[in-house]
């Protein structure tokens, strides 16, 4: 007997009819023996419309009633998931935030868990119930209902299985797994079988979809095996554990991690560059354009600053590049601008037809050569590279947007990791 945390996101929960195919794939684990609990997302798209529907009220809306607003989304779903395993014959019951609960900081529509009180949870899941938690909620001080921003849910299930220390976290997505690339640019990319924390957190920040970025991060703190898996599968289909899912794990559990030397690549058009031309050459300079950044919580990624020239007379001056998320790309204008007498830049260009591509890998740590072969290959293309940013499992450049897709293939290829033939997992 196994004690398994699912959780199905807003395509899997998108309509009665799908309700019903989560609540049989949930059945199947439950008459296997294991203790089941369930977090669910709002449907498809209904996170949004509660959204609009705050903003359409007030521009100026209380955060507190905010979460009160878009927190029904996955009340409904859970609810709703209970009725229909109470259906098929399995005991289930629903668990909403403030129910457990589950304690969250004040920071709402950004909130983060502190602690999952699972003492009645665990005598329910022990008398055979299955219990079904909407995420992406919980409970601050003064007893408000919070939610954990976008993407929360995936949060709420790694924290879950932590706080009942489960044996595994099954994420049922609209993908059947985590893959070497994207398949829709590389029709011979790989279904990889396992992949390191590290390296998933390095993928999802970078810009792979299939999970949120604080949910792998939460998952190697707390060391929570994690699963990847299509909801979207036969009626007839096996129990996850022999699905061929991605299993999200320590280093310890893969083995030949030498030999693997490139696990991914990602790729992210959510990028924009600015530069500052003719910045003075002298202590202070850069922090003087990143501080006040910093302050407006934008989040700077690559980071060029030319060497510094002078000619004759004139003080020392060099300009800087770095790329910020291009949904923060007006407001970091507006940040500058307003420190420009201090920063004292001449002027601002930026541009939004960009793009990141990436390779991940930890056997990085013990070969050499990686970024040179990345750079060859762009080269040996026309590629042009923009910017460069490195850590210890990765390697990211910036280039045109246009080129994305043939950078991808390229480097897809001259890494090794296209499949031996078309489906290969």
């Amino acid at each position: 007997m196994a004690r398994i945390v699912m959780k199905f996101g807003g395509t899997s929960m998108a309509g009665i009819e799908r309700i019903r195919a989560v609540a049989a794939r949930i059945r199947r684990e439950w008459a296997a023996g294991n203790q089941v609990a369930v977090v669910v997302s709002a449907m498809a798209g209904e996170t949004d419309r509660l959204v609009g529907f705050c903003r359409e009220a007030s521009a100026l809306y209380d955060a507190r009633e905010y979460d009160v607003v878009v927190s029904a989304g996955e009340q409904v779903t859970s609810g709703l998931l209970a009725i229909a395993l109470q259906a098929i014959g399995v005991p289930a019951r629903s668990w909403l935030g403030w129910q457990l609960p589950i304690r969250t900081s004040d920071g709402h529509a950004s909130a983060r868990i502190a602690d999952i009180e699972t003492a009645g949870l665990l005598a329910s899941m022990a008398r055979g119930e299955v219990a079904v938690i909407p995420g992406f909620q919980g409970l601050a001080s003064g007893e408000r209902v919070t939610t954990l921003g976008r993407g929360g849910s995936d949060t709420s299930a790694v924290a879950m299985a932590a706080a009942m220390e489960a044996d595994r976290c099954d994420i049922y997505t609209d993908v059947d797994g985590v893959y070497t690339t994207d398949p829709r640019i590389v029709p011979r990319a790989r279904k990889l079988k396992k992949v390191t924390y590290e390296e998933m957190l390095e993928l999802a920040s970078v810009g792979a979809k299939v999970l949120q970025t604080r949910s792998v991060g939460l998952a190697m703190k707390e060391k929570v095996r994690v699963q990847v898996l299509s909801s979207f599968v036969d009626d007839d289909a096996p129990a996850a554990d022999t699905l061929p899912g991605t299993m999200i794990v320590g280093e310890e559990e893969i083995e030949d991690m030498e030999r693997q030397l490139i696990t991914g690549i990602a790729h992210d058009k959510n990028e924009a560059k600015i530069t500052l031309t003719s910045v003075p050459d002298k202590p202070g300079a850069v922090a003087s354009i990143f501080a006040p950044l910093a302050d407006a919580n934008i989040n700077v990624d690559m980071i060029v600053q030319n060497i510094a020239h002078s000619t004759g007379p004139t003080p020392s001056s060099t300009d800087v590049t770095f790329t910020v998320p291009s949904s923060d790309l007006a407001k970091s204008l507006d940040v500058l601008e307003k420190a420009k007498a201090e920063i004292e830049f001449a002027q601002i260009v930026h541009d939004t037809r960009v793009a990141k591509i990436t390779v991940v890998g930890v056997g990085m740590r013990s070969h050499a050569g990686v970024a040179s072969r990345m750079f060859t290959t762009l080269g040996q293309r026309g590629i042009n590279i923009l910017a460069i940013t490195t850590s210890e499992i990765k390697v990211s450049v910036l280039i045109h947007e246009d080129e994305t897709e043939l950078a991808v293939r390229v480097l897809h290829t001259a890494y090794g990791l296209d499949a031996e033939d078309d489906g290969a997992a």
